[in-house]
């Protein structure tokens, strides 16, 4: 058995996280979860101001905190917090001076192939961690990775798996499934939040066995729950048919079979696979300037005066690129002024920045010459820029899938 942690589940989860796991209990890896689509262009934007960026700083921040404590227990860090330059956070945690081995997992960024993305980066598998655990990596950090082969990673290069051992992979892949999303495994986020104790929930651990199968547990005296309920609303998350795409495995997740333990609920039965012949790259581009403000229309006549402040904002800058939403939260013979107001959102898209913050100026200048009671929530900015995602498919093996060695050495898987 092996016992993986996660620490992460995205760019912002709770910093003392990984301190709190490293001290919980004993844990053979521990992983952090730090990219989304949102975040590769967050870090493609860090990239722009400064090439030696693109990475989550805050891990770097955690491993100043905490890697001494990791090495001392010898429990092996993996996360995917090289984002777009997992060589400079390589770099930076060596230069902690702590004296551990760092490897780092490179060839998902195709920016030469898709020139006109901010970022352009494949879902790499778990093959690269692998080899770098295998070489005696105690930190591992990789580019884009799908978040589940944070732990599919470290469960092959334990048991030795290969390439078609794909119910063990696919079983690996759901543990990792339900362990990137953090504390959302344990009752973060849960419908039946006020059946648990959902204050601060402990963050999950997966103790994965030599089939693939795996006990999900956490920490114990840690907040939240791990119930058959709250593996399974994770498990729903972010997925599409049964046949779930991986770059390494199809999991087959209408395969799976949950069962209560005393510390949490087993995960067996799941069978696996090949996986597709093509990987999916996330395409981040910049696709303009984006601004928006709250009109709060307060007691009578709620949507007149909504249609009023649309046709002075629109007359003003034009309609284009303006979208318009109106939130009846006012309540009839309410007791306070806030209960009697509903909520105008508006909101303009441009690829004109000028066009952006003459929408602030336009908003602002209606105060005295529009609907009675005229006030907005907050006053509007400058505007900023907005990001636009799409995926595209490259074949498998036109990616130079690389694992770069504690020592230097460049391995392709």
């Amino acid at each position: 058995m092996i016992r993986i942690g996660n620490a992460s589940g995205f760019y912002g989860d709770r910093f003392s996280a990984v301190r709190e796991m490293l001290e919980g209990g004993h844990l053979d890896v521990l992983t952090g979860d730090y990219l989304a689509e949102l975040t590769m262009l967050i870090l493609g934007r860090d990239r722009l101001e400064d090439a030696d960026l693109g990475y989550a700083r805050t891990f770097l921040r955690q491993m100043e905190d905490a890697l001494g404590l990791a090495l001392e227990r010898g429990v092996r860090i993996v996360s995917n917090a090289g984002g777009l330059n997992p060589a400079g956070l390589a770099r930076a945690i060596d230069r902690l001076g702590l004296g551990a081995r760092v490897a780092h997992v490179t060839g998902d960024d195709l920016r030469e192939r898709f020139p006109d993305a901010l970022t352009a980066n494949a879902y790499l598998g778990a093959w690269g961690i692998a080899e770098c655990l295998r070489a005696g990596a105690d930190v591992v950090v990789t580019g884009r990775v799908t978040d589940a082969s944070l732990v599919v990673g470290p469960a092959a290069a334990h048991f030795d798996w290969g390439r078609e051992d794909f119910d063990a992979l696919a079983g690996a892949t759901v543990a990792g499934h339900v362990l990137e999303c953090g504390a959302q495994a344990t009752g973060g986020n849960y419908a039946f939040f006020a059946e648990i104790d959902a204050d601060r929930p402990g963050f999950p651990i997966a103790e994965v066995e030599a089939d693939g199968s795996s006990l999900i547990t956490k920490h114990d005296g840690t907040g939240g729950a791990v119930t058959v309920d709250t593996v399974t609303a994770q498990l729903l998350y972010e997925i599409g048919p049964p046949a779930y795409l991986g770059p390494d495995v199809v999991s087959h997740f209408d395969t799976i079979r949950l069962a209560p333990h005393a510390r949490g609920v087993r995960i067996s039965g799941v069978r696996g696979s090949a996986p597709p012949e093509t990987l999916k790259v996330c395409l981040n581009s910049l696709g303009g300037f984006r601004n928006a403000t709250t009109f709060v229309l307060c007691g009578l006549e709620i949507e007149r005066k909504a249609a009023l402040v649309r046709r002075q904002l629109e007359a003003a800058i034009g309609a284009e690129g303006l979208s318009w939403t109106l939130a009846r939260t006012e309540h009839v013979d309410a007791d306070t002024q806030e209960a009697a107001s509903a909520l105008l959102h508006a909101t303009i898209r441009t690829t004109d920045p000028r066009r952006a913050k003459a929408f602030s100026r336009a908003a602002v200048e209606l105060a005295l010459a529009s609907y009675p009671g005229f006030h907005v929530t907050a006053p509007p900015g400058d505007g900023s820029p907005y990001g636009v995602c799409e995926a595209a498919y490259v074949p498998r093996d036109s990616v130079a899938h690389q694992a770069v060695l504690p020592g230097g050495e460049v391995v392709r898987v």
